[in-house]
């Protein structure tokens, strides 16, 4: 059970509730001698190479539970820190934006100083603290000292609470500091502080989770609400004509931007309230107040003026543009998601994302623009002087409010239709240049300094995103590149018979598989049919198959067999022991003696189709998966062939899906075959796949027909 300790909340399993105290002092005087706006101390996991939030003063775990687990490799001022052991230092709202994209989105404009905290030499953790816009470019002699005098204090009582058997471990949720009374008002004081805010047209009290701490009878008769029901609740949640983003957002900025914020609501067609937010370390006050009614003739008699925080769409709107670009696996995915996200959100109306190869920019993806146009400037050099270069080989911005400016700049500069501001956002990660994403604007755009900044944060998520999904491709092109060419590239023409195959990979996003199939010729009159599968879904599940499928043509060619094939095949891959485990199915047809010899390796029943039509999945004698036992033995099977017989080989993907039966689905297969028109097995071929062509697969697929034909 947790209990309390001053202001701490301490679980006893994560350290001494002493040693607890002892940090959360040595905290609360750092953020005092730096005077900063909020703190974070992150102690890193001893079981893998993440910094876990520990201690917080002066935010919301709420707004910051996204931040509980930092990764040491991610481009954050407290895991730079940790990972190259020396203090980062960010002063410059655009340097912040640029370099540490995900952390300016969430408190753009704000100074952070990072240290690692040492035992010995051994990093056990870092602290992070933040400063609003106001704070000098520079960090002063006196915040540096403070900050050094707090890690040479946090380490040495970190080593001994571990010297002790009680080592400070965090929690799930950190432990919040509460921000210090300067002083305690005495009876009067409180009374009179109590007599103003129940005087102003409508006051109300926030702590940092945005719950109600307090509430005056105006506030309350504006909000239509009893006091009672409001105190220790979230306006948003509890006044449903409150729940919309506005409300929420502008409190999660004002915490964290530690700005205030203004806005109107409209509960309703003759009402209008004004919201304004105040924020301290210890929570935000708000002000309300009914603006007046508008006149007979539609005009409002009065209006105020309110300043917005920053003057770009909803926090949430960027906060899920964010969340969806980690989920992006192609370069089209990235593109898409910036145009269906990103536009709406600063109202911008066209779109370009290149990449950089080559020494040349790519298009790889637009939005309101003709691919036409574009083509103008695909494949454009570097070292041109052309905007997208510039930005890119700057590694620095471009903002033209207008054409003029524009023009002013690059006076050959190609206007397309009424685009009349342009962004040339650089996407580059840790100096390497990925690509730029150009924004445009119908009308003239001021672009101001904190949009800039949003939108060089972006673009650095972007980046991210881009240089992820132009990975994922290369590596995604290169293994379908080598399994592919593992495959027979055409089938042997054989007399007596006419064969087809297919190869269908996996959608985009999944590991490639093992699946092989191949027809060797034996001899004059005799071939030999093979289909498997490897174990796995990945590289080396390919290459396995391409062994694999190297010593079953070898075999096959000297006219061995299928129970012995598949022996000798088995010795083989149990001697280089992979690993890895697969399936396979082998058939030696005999057009001589008119006969055909089948066994497999624990693989899916042929389909066998009579030239009547009836169709039937043969049953074999079961036999082990090649690669588990040496010495595992392979029945083999004796059928007559006769003109226009038609065996079926397949992979599971064809046949196996989730909640069905896969007996149920061997016989849907063979029930298809089977009233499938009966003409050359290319046709036949794409009846038994289907709709396999066209929709998603979670699994490859092969499959190979052979027909009799004399």
């Amino acid at each position: 059970m947790s209990r309390k300790v001053g202001d701490v909340v301490v679980s006893p399993a994560s350290g001494s509730a002493r040693d607890w105290k002892e940090m959360a002092a040595f905290f609360r005087q750092l953020v005092t001698e730096t005077d900063a706006s909020s703190a974070m101390l992150f102690l890193l996991s001893p079981k893998e190479p993440v910094l876990q939030l520990s201690m917080l003063y002066g935010t919301s775990w709420t707004v910051l539970s996204s931040w509980a687990r930092i990764h040491v490799e991610e481009a954050i001022p407290a895991a730079e820190a940790t990972r190259e052991k020396r203090m980062v230092w960010v002063g410059d709202s655009e340097e912040l934006a640029l370099h540490y994209p995900r952390l300016a989105l969430m408190v753009p404009e704000h100074a952070v100083a990072a240290a690692p905290i040492f035992s010995g030499e051994v990093v056990q953790g870092a602290v992070c603290l933040l400063w609003p816009p106001s704070h000098p470019v520079r960090l002063s002699p006196a915040e540096e000292s403070a900050i050094e005098t707090f890690c040479r204090r946090a380490g040495p009582l970190l080593e001994r609470s571990t010297r002790r058997g009680h080592p400070l471990l965090p929690g799930k949720r950190p432990k919040v500091l509460a921000a210090e009374r300067s002083r305690t008002p005495d009876r009067a004081e409180a009374l009179a502080a109590h007599d103003y805010a129940m005087r102003l047209p409508g006051a109300m009290s926030l702590d940092l989770e945005g719950r109600v701490t307090f509430v005056s009878d105006a506030a309350s008769d504006l909000l239509g609400v009893g006091a009672a029901d409001l105190l220790g609740a979230r306006p948003w949640e509890r006044l449903r004509w409150l729940g919309g983003p506005d409300f929420e957002e502008r409190f999660r900025a004002t915490v964290i931007g530690h700005r205030p914020a203004h806005f109107t609501v409209t509960p309703a067609p003759d009402v209008c309230l004004s919201f304004e937010l105040y924020p301290d370390p210890s929570g935000v006050s708000v002000h309300m107040a009914a603006l007046p009614q508008t006149s007979p003739a539609g005009q409002r008699r009065h209006v105020l003026s309110f300043v917005e925080p920053t003057e770009v769409k909803p926090f949430h709107q960027l906060m899920h543009l964010a969340a969806s670009l980690t989920e992006t696996v192609r370069v089209s995915d990235v593109a898409d998601t910036i145009a269906n996200q990103f536009l709406p959100a600063f109202g911008a109306t066209g779109l370009v994302l290149m990449t950089a190869s080559e020494g040349r920019l790519r298009v790889v993806g637009h939005r309101g623009y003709s691919t036409a146009f574009l083509s103008l400037f695909d494949g454009r050099s570097l070292t041109s002087d052309n905007p997208p270069a510039k930005a890119l080989t700057g590694h620095s911005p471009l903002f033209f409010a207008s054409f003029a400016e524009f023009q002013q700049k690059y006076p050959e500069a190609v206007r397309y239709g009424t685009k009349n501001a342009w962004a040339f956002l650089p996407l580059v990660i840790r100096g390497r240049p990925v690509g730029i994403l150009v924004l445009s604007f119908d009308r003239p755009r001021r672009f101001p300094s904190t949009e800039r900044n949003l939108l060089i944060s972006v673009a650095g998520l972007v980046a991210q995103a881009l240089d992820r999904a132009c990975l994922h491709e290369a590596s995604d092109d290169l293994a379908r590149t080598l399994q592919t060419g593992l495959l027979p590239q055409r089938l042997p023409a054989v007399p007596g018979l006419r064969a087809a195959a297919r190869y269908l990979p996996a959608a985009h996003g999944m590991d490639i598989g093992g699946d092989f199939y191949d027809l060797i010729r034996c001899g004059t009159a005799c071939a030999t049919a093979v289909i498997g599968d490897v174990q796995g879904h990945n590289v080396g599940a390919a290459a396995v198959m391409g062994q694999l499928r190297t010593a079953v043509h070898t075999h096959a060619a000297l006219g061995m067999r299928p129970d012995d094939l598949l022996a000798r095949t088995n010795q083989v891959m149990c001697d280089f022991d992979p690993g890895l485990f697969a399936s396979c199915l082998c058939v030696q047809l005999d057009l001589v003696r008119r006969r055909a010899l089948l066994a497999t390796a624990g693989h899916l029943p042929p389909l066998l189709r009579h030239p009547d039509g009836r169709t039937e999945a043969l049953a074999l004698p079961p036999g082990l998966l090649l690669g588990i036992v040496a010495d595992a033995d392979y029945p083999a099977v004796d059928i007559p062939l006769s003109s226009g017989l038609t065996l079926a080989l397949y992979t599971d993907g064809l046949v196996e899906a989730p909640g069905i039966d896969i007996d149920d689905a061997i016989g849907a297969l063979a029930d298809r075959m089977a009233h499938a028109p009966n003409d050359d097995v290319e046709g036949l071929t794409e009846t038994l796949l289907g709709d396999a062509s066209h929709n998603p697969r979670t699994d490859d697929i092969a499959i190979l027909l052979v027909r009799v034909t004399n």
